[in-house]
């Protein structure tokens, strides 16, 4: 079980990487991602979710990829040159994402997070571990602990 993003109330600098999927704006602690890589062949699974994409050979090792627009119920969007993989450790297992592009390294005060509405048009809040206030935009910060279950993942 995670903890939540913010643990007191001491102004934090919280470091993310941030991305695309659709319209809106996620972030993910820096902390989870391994690295971002270009969208390359990936081989389907048969049984497997519908949001789980396939599994890709990232130099000898077999890891399985999730479609995040899938699994937020989002229409298929077609790869393209700035589809990317960002490669997390999620339940101490190696899981690639699938997202539309990758924007920045990004790092907020913890002050400028505020917990999730109760109710968020598109996807479920138990995913959400904040919602960040930039400038002149919001950033949705995910919990990927909440995304995909532990006993989802281990029957890909």
């Amino acid at each position: 079980m995670s903890e939540p993003i913010m643990t007191n109330q001491e102004n934090e600098l919280l470091q993310l990487v941030t991305f695309g999927i659709g319209e809106e704006e996620f972030g993910i602690d820096i902390l989870k991602v391994q690295e971002i890589i270009r969208i390359m062949d990936i081989t389907k699974v048969p049984n497997a979710p519908p949001y789980v994409e396939g599994v890709i050979n990232l130099r000898g090792k077999v890891i399985p990829v999730i479609d995040l627009r899938s699994r937020f119920g989002l229409d298929y969007h077609v790869h393209d040159s700035q589809t990317r993989i960002i490669v997390v450790d999620l339940h101490a297992m190696i899981t690639g994402f699938v997202v539309d592009e990758v924007s920045e390294v990004l790092r907020i005060q913890s002050n400028t997070v505020e917990p999730p509405p109760p109710v968020v048009s598109g996807i479920e809040s138990e995913y959400i571990k904040g919602v960040g206030k930039l400038d002149n935009r919001l950033l949705i910060l995910l919990d990927l602990d909440k995304l995909i279950p532990i006993e989802e993942l281990t029957r890909t």
